[in-house]
């Protein structure tokens, strides 16, 4: 299949396009890489790739959103944006994720892009506010990938969303940015209402079809003032994800990314591993983006590569989650978050000023650490890019009994409760 996709690929995504995801994703994204793994030999952590969200405000209500979206709008000025950036290029980054709310309600985003055109961007993104003259201007740079959210087929979508007429509106985005020529790809939060929708080998070659060049498969984590537990897998479904991904890549030309498992089908967590950290609207320096408390601010005048490297708010993160889980520590032990929080004081980064509340309020349940259900990648291609530059980096020191044990005990923390529903796979 890869060949299939990179022809299809040359043939449908500019050339300026191509060169910038080639030269500053690519090359100088390895290069960053292999200096992050460098600074761990020293016992020194920036992650090599850094994720903004810009701004907390969205046009949509999308349930089990975490994001202040309905608070007093709050954004990242340019000033503050293009300093962060230059701080991370200055440690060897040149990849960075920006996030919401909805990046293209932020009145500077274009100005943000175009200031580095020696980095790459992959803007999430539900899609409605990019024009034909928006994605003309994005290829025109060539340093961005739209990574479009879609939620499901028309009714899903709508009460996914929580408007009317999303899918088109969002599909009129995604076609003007494969009418421009950009690379782009579509994300999707993967939960009970549309698993039987855009999991499917059908849907897939409708993108493919469409001109899309690669999708995002992540699973819906129930966090945030609105969490909807209802919408969360089941054990047997997030093995289900993982299987269909591994089995679609040999199958359909399109790429297709995973975050959460290294090339042995092992879990792993980007923020334990220190590949990923997230700065929030607010300029709080969190480890992720669903843990929505800082120790750190990106306007510390020490500079954001000493601000986090020195920060040990971050250090403890990942060391305690490493110690306790592969999987993700906010779903598995809201417990431990909430003794690191303590213990550095970290301040409540959200707007409603309720994510301790709701920390309490959650129920423990399984993520994507479900030991002896592992699903080694086959391709060729995605085994040998994640074993060198996306693998947990040492992170995870245990022995096989150490993570015998470990996985054990999550058992028994998630143990069905008296009427023999497990609160981990209640829907």
């Amino acid at each position: 299949m890869l060949p299939a996709l990179v022809y299809r690929t040359l043939r449908t995504a500019r050339p300026k396009c191509l060169h910038k995801f080639a030269w500053n994703f690519g090359v100088k994204g390895l290069v960053s890489v292999e200096k992050f793994k460098r600074r761990i030999r020293r016992g020194e952590y920036f992650p090599p790739f850094l994720y903004l969200s810009i701004l907390n405000s969205c046009n949509l209500r999308c349930q089990g959103c975490w994001v202040d979206v309905e608070a007093e709008r709050h954004e990242l000025d340019l000033d503050v944006l293009n300093r962060t950036i230059e701080g991370a290029k200055a440690q060897g980054n040149s990849f960075f994720g920006i996030l919401g709310g909805e990046p293209f309600m932020h009145s500077q985003l274009m100005d943000l892009l175009a200031a580095h055109p020696d980095c790459y961007f992959q803007v999430f993104t539900n899609g409605q506010f990019i024009t034909e003259k928006v994605a003309s201007r994005l290829a025109a740079m060539g340093n961005v990938t739209p990574l479009i959210s879609i939620e499901g087929r028309d009714l899903t979508s709508d009460e996914r969303r929580g408007n009317k007429d999303v899918l088109n509106r969002t599909l009129r985005g995604l076609d003007h940015c494969l009418k421009a020529g950009l690379l782009t790809g579509v994300a999707t939060s993967v939960c009970q209402t549309n698993i039987g929708e855009l999991l499917t080998e059908g849907w897939l070659r409708e993108l493919v079809s469409r001109g899309v060049h690669y999708v995002w498969y992540h699973t819906y984590r129930p966090v945030g003032p609105k969490m909807n537990p209802a919408l969360a897998l089941r054990p047997e479904q997030l093995v289900e994800v993982r299987k269909f991904v591994v089995e679609m890549r040999s199958r359909v030309p399109i790429a297709i990314i995973d975050a959460y498992y290294d090339h042995r089908g092992q879990a792993l967590c980007p923020m334990s591993t220190g590949i990923s950290h997230h700065v929030g609207p607010t300029g709080g320096i969190e480890p992720c983006p669903i843990i929505q408390f800082a120790a750190e601010n990106i306007r510390d005048p020490r500079g954001i590569g000493i601000t986090m490297r020195d920060s040990a708010f971050l250090k403890d993160f990942r060391e305690l989650s490493a110690r306790h889980t592969r999987g993700c520590v906010v779903l598995e032990r809201p417990d431990l978050v909430k003794e690191i929080v303590v213990k550095h004081g970290a301040r409540d980064t959200t707007l409603r000023g309720t994510a301790m509340a709701e920390l309490d309020a959650m129920t423990p349940r399984f993520s994507q650490w479900l030991p002896g259900e592992e699903v080694p990648e086959r391709h060729w291609m995605y085994r040998l890019s994640k074993k060198f530059w996306f693998s947990d980096f040492g992170a995870y020191r245990d022995t096989a009994q150490d993570a015998e044990g470990r996985a054990r005990k999550l058992r028994q923390q998630l143990q069905p409760v008296p009427n023999g529903i497990s609160s981990s796979t209640q829907p």
